[in-house]
């Protein structure tokens, strides 16, 4: 660990940390990354692009509203539009920055258009290689940066707080040693939660620990049942399974079941360009009735697959299918967390001295179902917030009694084995469709299986979990990605977003007999 970092640390190595890094210059900051720069996250594997307003005809206003139609009546408004305003001079940075989107002829944006946009207003590069792009131009962008400190190989583990104030983090690097960082700053760009559950297309970073991580601090966590199920990962049992991008429905390809019927217009009007929830509910029934779901573009891609779904078409071909001649076996999977460490507009959590932005963060523009690509929009909107909000912000002096170092062992096979137990339970009990049984059951085996470890980063999976579930036995209705087999429709009552502490956790699984 290099000595005498800056005083402002941001975790997480993704699209929102580094942009945030690179609108904080020049002043000093760290990226605290486990790998290295933007190489696994969850930025570099997106495929659909930053959704934008670019079209002619096309406003912030529109896109504002069919974020809160998505978000299926939670989204706060004001910071939906408010980030849809916000939109084209974020695209612009990145332009600027060299990010090669595609263009029309005349060099205007060629955007394509995915489920329930009104409009063609996601901004891509080759089709489904955007998320690779980006992280890229930022990385060299980073390497040109002098500001900007990146320390990799050190997962971020806990908190450490003095006088309910943030004063550093504690990290460990892949040998096993434990660094105590000091602290004036800290934001939280560490990502989602999708290996939490056993079919994800998220990597092995996606764990959930900054969430853990806030919540042991005394932070609030918002909405943090609303996990949304990528309806269309490629089912050839990889871990994590890698996507066929929503953009690929949004050019007429349609899903069907093993004998051809597009099954998805029996469940909603728009079929396969409706809601990710509904879409993903029909998938996962025709799945578990033993029909099967596959993606069909050979009509509406065919021999131009190659081409204009690179990524896509490399991940089918490696697992010996050909989706230019045949579909594609597919399955709902863990993809995005809604919820997340509760902010303010300016990316502010509850606990003085913590940020939050990214998908770790619940800003309350996404409600209870996020709209396509409107993840990595809010990664560089919240982005730009945090480092001018931080930038803004008197920070007090690194308190240096906080640095220290040590050793320590590796997991070890017995916490191997619960993160695998974890993972199957998640997504047997707390995944496309829930009841309270099943939710309660999971509480009590969380519990159980808090007492078999003592490795952290398996504590912090487990504690994130805990908070998941407890939010989704306490929403007695069903909305959005949350989905109540016992409580099947929506609830006027629980038509607001949800906020819970760790102790809020831990007294509903103590309720429920966990």
């Amino acid at each position: 660990m290099p000595k005498n970092l800056p005083p402002i640390i941001i975790v997480g190595g993704g699209l929102a940390g580094v942009f945030c890094a690179l609108k904080l210059a020049p002043r000093p900051v760290a990226i605290l990354a486990p790998t290295p720069l933007g190489s696994s996250g969850s930025s570099y594997w997106a495929q659909g692009g930053i959704a934008a307003a670019v079209e002619e005809g096309d406003t912030p206003e529109r896109h504002a509203d069919d974020t809160v139609a998505a978000g299926a009546g939670i989204v706060d408004r004001q910071m939906a539009l408010g980030m849809a305003r916000e939109a084209c001079e974020r695209v612009a940075d990145l332009a600027a920055m060299g990010a090669p989107f595609d263009r029309k002829d005349g060099g205007a944006f060629s955007p394509s258009r995915e489920a329930a946009h009104s409009c063609r207003r996601v901004v891509r590069v080759m089709g489904d290689g955007a998320g690779r792009a980006i992280m890229e131009t930022l990385e060299r962008e980073v390497a040109r940066t002098p500001s900007i400190t990146v320390v990799d190989g050190f997962s971020a583990q806990e908190i450490i707080t003095r006088d309910r104030r943030v004063v550093g983090v504690r990290a460990r690097h892949a040998s096993g040693r434990i660094c105590d960082i000091p602290c004036a700053a800290l934001a939280l760009a560490t990502g989602g939660v999708g290996h939490l559950y056993r079919l994800t297309t998220n990597p092995v970073e996606s764990r959930g620990v900054g969430v853990a991580m806030a919540a042991r601090a005394g932070a609030l966590v918002a909405d943090a049942e609303f996990v949304q199920f990528h309806p269309t990962a490629i089912d050839i049992n990889a871990d994590p399974a890698p996507l066929a991008t929503e953009a690929l429905r949004g050019e007429g390809a349609i899903i069907v079941d093993r004998n051809g019927r597009r099954f998805l217009l029996d469940v909603d009007p728009a079929g396969e360009l409706g809601p990710r929830d509904i879409v993903a509910r029909g998938v996962f029934a025709s799945i578990k009735a033993g029909r099967g779901a596959f993606l069909d573009a050979r009509a509406a891609v065919g021999s131009e697959f190659p081409q204009r779904f690179p990524t896509v078409y490399g991940s089918c071909k490696a697992a010996g299918i050909d989706p230019v001649w045949e579909p594609v076996p597919i399955a709902p999977a863990a993809h995005y967390h809604m919820g997340g460490v509760w902010t303010d507009a300016r990316g502010r959590a509850s606990v003085p001295g913590l940020w939050a932005l990214g998908e770790v963060a619940s800003t309350g523009v996404h409600g209870a179902n996020r709209l396509a690509s409107n993840s990595l929009l809010e990664a560089v909107v919240f982005g730009a917030r945090v480092a001018a909000d931080i930038a803004a912000t008197p920070l007090p002096e690194v308190d240096l009694r906080v640095e220290g170092e040590r050793s320590e062992a590796s997991a070890r096979e017995r916490d191997l084995a619960v993160v695998e137990e974890l993972r199957d339970l998640m997504s047997a009990n707390v995944g496309v469709i829930r009841d309270a049984a099943g939710l309660s059951g999971a509480l009590k085996a969380i519990r159980r299986l808090s007492g078999k470890t003592r490795d952290i980063e398996v504590s912090n999976m487990l504690t994130t979990a805990l908070l998941i579930c407890a939010s989704a036995l306490a929403r007695r209705e069903s909305r959005g990605a949350h989905f109540r087999s016992d409580y099947p429709q929506a609830e006027e009552a629980f038509a607001r977003r949800s906020q819970i502490t760790l102790a809020d956790a831990l007294r509903i699984a103590d309720e429920a007999g966990a």
